[in-house]
């Protein structure tokens, strides 16, 4: 047997690379060299955020980062940096000032890596890939925050309630539960909501009747969602699947079901002085009251007679 046949015989019994044809010994091997054509770049160095192919570059890399000093503080964070370069790109981060324009849409960033990240998504390019599921992702700190799916970390809490959350977008979101403010404001009937999706949900209220797709087949009532169709058509049905437990009256909607809970409500709040006998609400005690007083407003213009209410 010659010796170019013999290997090649060798090359087909290892795992070989399809681009290359560059053989390996085992397969995880050959797992770490093809990103190398793909240009994935899974593994992250934690000092300066540089991205590798394979694991063995990653810890090559490190060897550069072994015992150098971090001797420059930022003053507003306390983070360290090795040299004063990577401090000065570090600070526009606290002053806002946004120096790195995109040429495509003009939006600005504090950091040039920030910049590089963002043209990603114009380009559609993901080179970061997540080492648990295999999914793209444009930057590293898509990344990181996808990886809190799998890890359930959550590292933002509310300083008021304690409550944990994966992404500091959630928390942000959640702290105006608190404030009661509500900077999302409909154009149409200035009415503020909390958060965009509420807003968004509202403006449906606002379509136009041509502008209502789903449409009841029974009297052409128009609607902007589908479920919202649903829950009408119930209406025509007759089902009543919200039942009272109390006296298992069924009702087509939740919100009948709560207006007619009321009227099994037993804190009557408005008491009479007189009997101690109590009331719902205070149109009931004023009616009552009128049996105490004798007084018959109501007049029976036949018979003169008089009644207490109408």
């Amino acid at each position: 047997m010659s010796e170019t046949k013999h290997l090649t015989q060798r090359q087909e019994e290892l795992f070989a690379c399809d681009i290359c044809n560059r053989a390996f010994s085992q397969k995880r091997y050959l797992k770490e060299h093809l990103p190398i054509h793909t240009n994935v770049r899974s593994h992250f160095c934690d000092v300066c955020s540089k991205a590798f192919s394979n694991e063995k570059n990653l810890k090559a890399h490190l060897s550069i980062h072994a015992n150098v000093k971090k001797s420059h503080f930022c003053d507003v964070c306390n983070k360290a940096f090795s040299n004063k370069k990577n401090l000065k790109a570090h600070l526009p981060l606290h002053t806002n000032v946004k120096n790195h324009v995109c040429d495509v849409c003009n939006k600005g960033f504090a950091q040039k890596s920030s910049l590089i990240g963002h043209l990603r998504t114009h380009t559609g390019e993901k080179p970061f890939l997540c080492n648990i599921c295999s999914k793209a992702c444009a930057g590293k700190s898509e990344l990181n925050n996808h990886l809190r799916l799998h890890t359930n970390e959550k590292p933002f809490s509310c300083d008021i309630c304690n409550k944990r959350f994966a992404f500091k977008s959630n928390l942000k979101s959640h702290l105006l539960t608190h404030t009661k403010e509500k900077p999302h404001i409909c154009e149409t009937c200035n009415k503020g909501f909390s958060h965009k999706a509420g807003l968004k949900y509202h403006l449906l209220t606002h379509m136009e009747e041509k502008e209502k797709p789903f449409v009841c087949h029974v009297c052409s009532k128009g609607f902007g969602q589908q479920s919202r169709l649903k829950k009408h058509l119930l209406v025509h049905a007759k089902v009543k699947p919200h039942i009272c437990e109390i006296c298992n009256r069924g009702f087509s909607q939740k919100p009948c079901l709560k207006l007619h809970l009321l009227t099994h409500a037993k804190e009557k709040l408005y008491a009479c002085e007189i009997c101690s006998k109590s009331f719902r609400d205070n149109l009931e005690l004023k009616q009552h009251l009128l049996v105490h007083k004798e007084e018959k407003p109501f007049v029976c213009e036949i018979c003169n007679r008089g009644f207490t209410t109408k």
